[in-house]
């Protein structure tokens, strides 16, 4: 009977429910709406066409259009108003303007140190470009005396996390995804839980559709009770939204203003690889100490401050505040963040930037390839230009629908010479570039859609850093432990390059 209970109680079964309620109820009143008059089915056909000509001229990715354009020409009849209801991928306005009215306060704590850059551009115009465009476009700025390290895997990250937490003495700033109860999350909050009896001001913000089905009820309550300060980030309200877009999918801790970690890897199990779900868990991080760390400050104080507003300077926050000593590290760090109020995919342009300069290789960990034309435009021009172009995605999936469709974008690759791989061992939920032995980004952003256009995501691009070596290493036994993929292994017959193709028209809406 508990079973049961928990089972009718559970948020995710709950949600789905009344999404299909929804959903129900708007198709039953339409179709007897429509049945009473020819009038009124001849303004919903009417309402379709003008939201096809309101589509073509909005300035926003072509993929995404031409699906919403056949999906109102398959449904003629309601098509128009099921755009009206949920084709609009623009954040709210109420979240728009707190976001943007927050930022726009912090941008006077970004750096206007133009040292780094002028270094940069001395060394390489190709590294400096890319920079000047992050700056231009999402305002974080690059810096040096940054020591990165990187993790090819989730417990070595785990380990590091832990020891570091526990050296906290000011302050601990927490954002993730994902937050699911079991050894990794235990443990962490056990360490929070002692800080905050020494005093520390710790603070979590975790994405509520993320843990939904994960975290109980009134999760954030708990923690507050705990003295953790905490924020579920745009609550699930599926009676009354039924776009649940603009998730923040950011993973950053930052600790005393001069640590910080970020990368794929959750707070977790299946993340340190303690439960098993798809074989061998392969994820990626890096550890940042420095100057470098003030980027990942602004960004979890510019969602933190949009919801709650918290007493202190700006100063108070950065990084040799709380570390007198000087920084060291090798090479340049620019931690960015990605979001979509700023009508601008800076992390797919930072991707295609780097495949368009690769002069002799670029390693690509994703766990899935559900890229635009442009995307894919840049990795076939790249591999025929000669660039060694190599991309690893998963040997077990997560998702079999989104698998078939990761498979289903190989073909025209492998036909430009691109080369890709999929891990063998397991499931791979890296983000990851590395070019040339010069270039790298690290950080949360997948290649599909929803990352590249309409989540809050966060990457860190390195020019010469210790991580970047460590990276290309890291690719290079990775790709010996994967399958390579052929042509003559993408065959699917007539049935199933139409069920494909159809994937591929649809998959901006997934």
């Amino acid at each position: 009977m508990k079973k049961y209970k928990k089972l009718i109680t559970n948020r995710i079964v709950v949600t789905a429910l009344l999404l299909i309620i929804q959903a129900v109820w708007m198709v039953v009143f339409l179709l007897r709406l429509s049945s009473y008059s020819v009038w009124i089915n001849t303004a919903f056909s009417v309402l379709s066409i003008l939201m096809v000509l309101y589509i073509i001229g909005k300035d926003e990715c072509s993929a995404y259009k031409i699906a919403w354009i056949i999906l109102i020409l398959c449904l003629p009849l309601f098509g128009g108003l099921m755009y009206l209801f949920w084709g609009n991928k623009n954040p709210s306005k109420k979240m728009r303007k707190r976001l943007n009215e927050e930022h726009h306060r912090l941008v006077k704590g970004f750096q206007n140190d133009e040292t780094p850059i002028r270094e940069m551009r001395a060394m390489d115009e190709r590294a400096s470009g890319i920079s000047i465009y992050l700056k231009n476009a999402s305002d974080y700025s690059l810096y040096k005396n940054t020591d990165t390290k990187y993790y090819p895997i989730g417990e070595l990250m785990f380990r590091d996390m832990l020891e570091d937490l526990e050296k906290a003495q000011y302050y601990i700033f927490l954002e993730y995804f994902i937050i699911s109860e079991g050894t990794m999350w235990n443990r962490i909050m056990e360490v929070l839980e002692r800080k905050v009896s020494q005093g520390v001001d710790v603070r979590l913000i975790y994405d509520d559709m993320g843990c939904v089905a994960l975290l109980p009820r009134g999760f954030d309550r708990y923690m507050e009770s705990k003295g953790i300060k905490c924020m579920a980030f745009n609550p699930v309200v599926p009676f009354f939204a039924m776009v649940m877009n603009h998730r923040d999918h950011r993973k950053i801790l930052v600790i005393d203003g001069h640590t910080a970690y970020t990368g794929g890897i959750n707070l977790s199990d299946e993340y340190i690889n303690i439960k098993s779900r798809f074989g061998h868990w392969k994820d990626t991080g890096i550890r940042l100490h420095g100057e470098g760390v003030w980027n990942f400050t602004l960004m979890f104080l510019e969602m933190w401050n949009s919801y709650r507003k918290e007493e202190g300077k700006l100063e108070e926050y950065k990084p040799r505040i709380h570390h007198p000593a000087p920084f060291t590290g090798r090479g340049y760090v620019q931690p960015f963040s990605d979001t979509p109020l700023d009508n601008e995919t800076v992390a797919e342009n930072v991707y295609i930037q780097i495949l368009n300069q690769a002069k002799h290789y670029c390693y690509i960990f994703t766990p899935y390839l559900i890229v635009d034309n442009e995307m894919k435009l840049a990795l076939s021009l790249a591999a025929r230009r000669g660039v060694d172009v190599r991309i690893v995605t998963p040997g077990i999936p997560d998702k079999p629908i989104v698998f078939r469709l990761t498979r289903s974008n190989y073909s025209p690759l492998l036909k430009a010479g691109v080369k890709i791989y999929e891990y063998t061992p397991g499931f791979i939920h890296a983000k990851s570039y590395v070019c040339d032995d010069e270039f790298a980004v690290v950080g949360t952003i997948n290649m599909d859609y929803r990352s590249l256009y309409l989540h809050f995501e966060c990457g860190t691009f390195m020019y010469q850093t210790d991580a970047v070596m460590e990276l290309k290493k890291d690719a290079i036994a990775t790709i010996k432990k994967s399958r390579q993929v052929f042509l003559k292994d993408c065959r699917t017959g007539i049935l199933g390059g139409l069920f494909d193709a159809v994937l591929r028209i649809f998959a901006p809406l997934f």
